[in-house]
């Protein structure tokens, strides 16, 4: 082989080894970090990229794909002094992998001792119930610290959940026996209530029964008050003759009702009777 030859073999590996030196591609998933002479030159996103070869190098390769912390359980306090176990869990991306890569070491450690302090501090101010009523906004008071925390370390927290909050024995059988007091209270409340109710309907039907009675009563007297009053008026007309053809009237209904009764076919009448049906008649003759 000639060194012509030689000459450009050589040629032809180095420029090979320039383009395989020079020519990075970066996935889609990922982000490179470039240092020259050990410091920070670039940030290569996904895609074809040029670097100056035996001068720059990729020192890190990131994943910028959401990731999640494992569950974490941490002890907390409440306000009301109850001691709770509290089960979390983080989400989180990489956004500026140069920030990440020189200012933390440990990123998973990091965000989970910052999301444990946070969750201790929170919950110290709120009282059980709050922290059993109110997660979601205890959540998105979580999140919101936790992301100003790690802003310095080109993170984005994407979500933080509170998977469970457990108590210990003595507390979960002192809210058990507060709980079962409370149904039995309010069973005894709808129970009074029942009674109440069930008084107050039967005083309404009294009520109604008595109104209902008086009405009869009155539409009775208003009856009789009108028979009485057509009666006198009758007499005040006609004078003296209108009362007797009533009472001669009523006279001759009476002894009517009295034959036609079971068993009263033979009637025996004092000679008195016998007038007046006689003067009935004649004032019925009359009035006719």
């Amino acid at each position: 082989m000639t060194e012509t030859q030689i000459l450009w073999l050589v040629g032809a590996v180095l420029i090979i080894l320039i383009i395989f030196k020079g020519v990075r591609i970066v996935p889609q998933s990922e982000k490179h970090v470039v240092e020259r002479f050990g410091r920070l030159k670039s940030v290569l996103g996904p895609g074809i990229n040029f670097i100056v070869p035996f001068l720059d190098r990729v020192a890190h390769k990131v994943s910028i794909l959401e990731r999640q912390l494992p569950t974490a359980s941490q002890d907390a306090i409440t306000k009301d002094n109850v001691l709770v176990q509290v089960d979390t869990s983080v989400f989180y991306r990489i956004l500026e992998p140069e920030k990440t890569v020189y200012r933390i070491r440990d990123v998973d450690g990091a965000i989970s001792t910052t999301v444990a302090g946070i969750v201790r501090a929170e919950i110290g101010k709120m009282d059980l119930d709050e922290v059993q009523s109110n997660r979601s906004s205890l959540i998105s008071t979580i999140k919101g610290f936790v992301e100003s925390a790690v802003d310095d370390w080109g993170i984005e927290v994407t979500r933080a959940e509170i998977l469970d909050v457990n108590l210990d024995q003595a507390t979960r059988e002192a809210m058990l026996q507060q709980l079962n007091a409370e149904r039995a209270r309010r069973a005894q409340v709808t129970e009074a209530e029942g009674a109440k109710r069930a008084v107050e309907l039967s005083a309404d039907a009294e009520l109604y029964a008595a109104e209902q009675v008086a009405k009869a009563r009155r539409i009775t007297a208003d009856a009789e008050a009108y028979a009485t009053g057509v009666v006198a008026e009758a007499i005040a007309q006609n004078g003296i003759e209108a009362a007797q053809y009533e009472v001669a009237l009523k006279q001759v209904e009476a002894l009517n009702a009295l034959g036609n009764g079971e068993g009263k076919q033979t009637i025996l009448l004092p000679a008195h009777a016998l007038e007046a049906f006689g003067d009935a008649f004649k004032l019925l003759k009359g009035k006719g």
